[in-house]
C-alpha cells in the first residue's frame, strides 16, 4: 500500500496536488496535515489536524512513501520575523527531518524561482536554505521545485501578482536561454509536472519553472 503525505493542502499548489492525487490510483492512501479541518470524505483520506509549530508530536502520524510539501507564506499574511522564519524555514526543515527519520523515501518541495541561499530577500533566503537542508538529509529521491509567478485562483488577494503577471507574460515573449524560466506558469502544469517526476526515475534534484512547464506540454 502506498501512502502519500501533503503539508499545505490549502495553498494553490498544494489544493491542486490533493485533489489530482485524490482523482488517480497513484496512492492507496493519502495523510493530509492541516491546521484546519476541510470536508473531505474519501476512505482514502486521513486528515491530521495540525500544529505546526510543534510537529515532534505527529511524527508516529510522519510515515508513508512520498512526502509532498507546499507550505508557503508571504510577509503580509506573517509580519513577525521571527514566525514567518519558522513558516518558511523550520516548518520544512522540521518535516524533512522526521520523515527522513521514518525512513519516507521521497521528498518533494516547492520552492521558488530565484531561490538562494545567500539572497538579500528573506523569502529567497529561507527557500535557499531549505534546499540546501534538504541536500543534506540524503534521501533515497528529492526533488526541488521552483516555479515562476503562478497563474491561478488565489483565495487571498496578491497585488504583486496582479501587476507583474501581465508584465512578465509580455517580457518573456521576448525571452530566451536562461529567461524563459521567469514566464508565468499555470498552476495545473506545476502539479502535472510534480506527478511526473515523483513517478519517474531521475537524477536531477532542482526543477526551474521552464523546465516543469516543458514537462507538463509533454505529457498533456
Amino acid at each position: 500500500m502506498k501512502t502519500a503525505l501533503i503539508f499545505g493542502s490549502s495553498g494553490l499548489i498544494g489544493n491542486e496536488l490533493f485533489k489530482t492525487i485524490l482523482l488517480n490510483n497513484s496512492y492507496d492512501k493519502i495523510k493530509v496535515f492541516v491546521r484546519s479541518i476541510p470536508e473531505v470524505n474519501n476512505p482514502k483520506v486521513e486528515i491530521i489536524k495540525t500544529d505546526f509549530f510543534n510537529l515532534e508530536q505527529y511524527k508516529d502520524k510522519i510515515i508513508g512513501d512520498d512526502c509532498f510539501f507546499c507550505i508557503g507564506t508571504t510577509k503580509k499574511d506573517t509580519p513577525d520575523k521571527e514566525e514567518y522564519r519558522r513558516v518558511e524555514y523550520n516548518i520544512p526543515v522540521n518535516v524533512a527531518k522526521i520523515a527522513k527519520a521514518n525512513s519516507v523515501k521521497s521528498f518533494y518541495y516547492v520552492s521558488s524561482i530565484g531561490a538562494n541561499p545567500n539572497a538579500s530577500s528573506n523569502y529567497l533566503k529561507n527557500k535557499g536554505q531549505v534546499e540546501e537542508e534538504l541536500k543534506n538529509l540524503n534521501f533515497s529521491k528529492l526533488a526541488i521545485f521552483r516555479p515562476s509567478l503562478l497563474i491561478g485562483n488565489r483565495k487571498s488577494f496578491r497585488l504583486g501578482e496582479v501587476i507583474f503577471t501581465p508584465v512578465m507574460n509580455t517580457l518573456t515573449l521576448f525571452a530566451f536561454g536562461s529567461l524563459k524560466k521567469y514566464k508565468p506558469i499555470k498552476i495545473q502544469n506545476v502539479v502535472k509536472a510534480i506527478l511526473y517526476i515523483s513517478k519517474n526515475v531521475s537524477e536531477k534534484i532542482v526543477f526551474e519553472s521552464d523546465e516543469l512547464e516543458r514537462i507538463a506540454k509533454s505529457i498533456s
